[in-house]
């Protein structure tokens, strides 16, 4: 994975490598002003690039140095990606050298926004876009990209973020998620492909939108959606074999089933459903180093019912279990609150994934008089309500528990349940918080609190690793268990104390080596890793990470 066929040598080969112009407009080759005096004679580049050759360093050093004089995050978002379509190597060392200050902004909360834009800050092409008038001819699309892939991130806009149907808009969804993949895992951009199954939107904004980049159209559905997803998921497993395919922001409706219909027999997961919840586990583990529980003990509210909340109940279902506890019992102790009140038995209307937990209980119409009723130890918040943890539920979940653990993981940040600082100011300090979108340190009675993101980026960067480098036929859930132990026990004493239930995120590719390693540890097991097991499994995954550098 750190030197796919084009790039195999430290230094250009000069035969074969393009030359003048056209290296300068390959961002997977192009160093700009880094290009040596040796280079630029070998290579046709003499007259194209000003005299000074600047190190790598000093590069990212004037690359900050524009970035922060630029006045909003959007800006700061569209800069960074001119450099992502100009200078890989610039970029992603400049993700991984300031991931704190950079993830945000080419991730959540700011890829939101740019998503909302996307048409008007369109620039350059990046990845795939399919629709649905391309039927019966995605093989022939597949076979326009011009790099070996190992992983795929696909979405088809309907549920981006809290945002809801930003139809082709959501392309940079794929995009952020895969220089996450790289920045945080190693994984070789060049092995990277994102990809927009372009359906058509049910954004009337969009459709009414002169800069609006996709398909105008309502969106496909029924069976005609499924044959294009099924024709894309055949072709592209033929095009690149043994490719991961992660889907993203599929709407409920959407993603459950294709899930389930594609998990068996291919490399492919959901990070919404399954990298969501691995991530909220680990914080659970994490919030019980410090309250001393155990996990089978603890109720569970959560605030939504769809791909996130059910995800998450799911995974700590299967947590409970391992700890002892009966799967009835596991099941009772997860309770999900949707737009009509709590989740219960006899409700008209439940869909599939809410059945589980749809539990012998009188109805409840709202979130605190649940809370009141239930006396959770914690609540997850997944719904995308802004400001759903009001200064009442928090007191309550305060009055009910010494310690309570309360997870706001709804992104971007306009979405999220409650701040950090009110969390932390309406439990006095005792809550075990971890949030969807960063929040900065909050200084409360003295002692000053470090929250830290609940986010993905935690979690799917390093199993895709793990996947990859093992050469996983499939990804299981068994895979995002190992995952959730391994992240939890990162976190260290320093950080608990703090109030920090993640590790700092400039830790994040050693956590994904070590992730990638318990993934394909469990590959190597199950018998579902092509090879035999090395003997260093922690080794093996580190050689085969992505270092940018010249």
């Amino acid at each position: 994975m750190s030197k796919p066929d084009r790039i195999s040598s430290p230094s250009p080969r000069y035969s074969s490598s393009p030359h003048g112009l056209a290296l300068l407009r390959d961002p997977l080759l192009n160093k700009g002003t880094a290009f040596t005096e040796q280079e630029r004679d070998a290579l046709g580049l003499r007259g194209f690039l000003p005299a000074t050759v600047l190190s790598m360093e000093a590069q990212v050093e004037r690359v900050l140095t524009n970035l922060r004089s630029l006045p909003s995050d959007l800006e700061k978002y569209v800069a960074l990606n001119s450099l992502h379509d100009r200078n890989e190597a610039l970029f992603f060392r400049l993700v991984c050298d300031h991931i704190d200050e950079i993830q945000p902004l080419i991730y959540t909360p700011t890829v939101g926004l740019a998503c909302e834009r996307y048409g008007l800050i369109f620039q350059r092409p990046r990845g795939l876009f399919i629709s649905a008038t391309d039927r019966g001819h995605i093989a022939e699309i597949l076979g326009n990209w011009p790099y070996r892939s190992k992983l795929i991130v696909v979405t088809d806009g309907e549920r981006i973020l809290g945002l809801g149907d930003l139809g082709a808009n959501g392309m940079g969804i794929p995009v952020g998620k895969l220089s996450l993949y790289s920045a945080c895992a190693g994984i070789h951009p060049e092995l990277c492909l994102p990809v927009m199954l372009d359906v058509g939107t049910n954004n009337e904004e969009f459709l009414n939108d002169p800069y609006y980049i996709g398909l105008r159209r309502k969106r496909l559905t029924g069976a005609a959606y499924d044959e294009l997803v099924d024709e894309f998921i055949t072709e592209a497993r033929a095009a690149f074999p043994g490719v991961l395919i992660q889907f993203e922001d599929f709407a409920n409706h959407s993603a459950f089933r294709l899930l389930h219909k594609y998990r068996v027999d291919a490399c492919v997961f959901n990070d919404d459903i399954q990298g969501t919840a691995a991530v909220a586990l680990a914080g659970l583990f994490s919030a019980l180093r410090v309250n001393g529980g155990k996990l089978r003990d603890q109720t569970l509210l959560f605030l939504g019912a769809g791909e996130a909340a059910t995800g998450i109940a799911e995974l700590v279902v299967s947590a409970m279990v391992a700890e002892g506890a009966s799967e009835a019992e596991a099941l009772r102790r997860n309770w999900l609150v949707d737009s009509r009140g709590l989740v219960v038995q006899g409700r008209p209307g439940l869909s599939g994934h809410k059945l589980r937990f749809a539990h012998d209980q009188a109805p409840l119409g709202d979130f605190l008089t649940a809370i009141k009723a239930l006396k959770p130890t914690a609540i997850i918040g997944v719904a995308a309500v802004g400001g759903a943890f009001t200064p009442e539920v928090l007191e309550t979940m305060a009055e009910i528990n010494e310690r309570p653990i309360v997870f706001a993981l709804s992104n971007p940040t306009s979405k999220a349940e409650c701040s950090a600082e009110e969390a932390y100011r309406h439990t006095k300090g005792r809550a075990l918080f971890a949030c969807g979108s960063p929040y900065d340190p909050v200084t409360l009675d003295g002692r000053t609190f470090v929250p830290r993101q609940g986010n993905n980026s935690y979690i799917f960067p390093g199993v895709g690793l793990g996947a990859i480098a093992s050469g996983s036929k499939l990804v299981t859930d068994e895979m995002f268990m190992a995952a959730a132990h391994t992240l939890a026990n990162s976190v260290s004493e320093a950080d608990l104390k703090q109030g920090s239930l993640y590790p700092a995120l400039p830790r994040i590719r050693e956590v994904s080596a070590q992730i990638g390693a318990a993934v394909a540890g469990v590959a190597y097991q199950r018998g579902l890793a092509s090879g035999p097991t090395p003997n260093d499994l922690v080794g093996f995954v580190q050689s085969q990470m992505y270092d940018p550098h010249y």
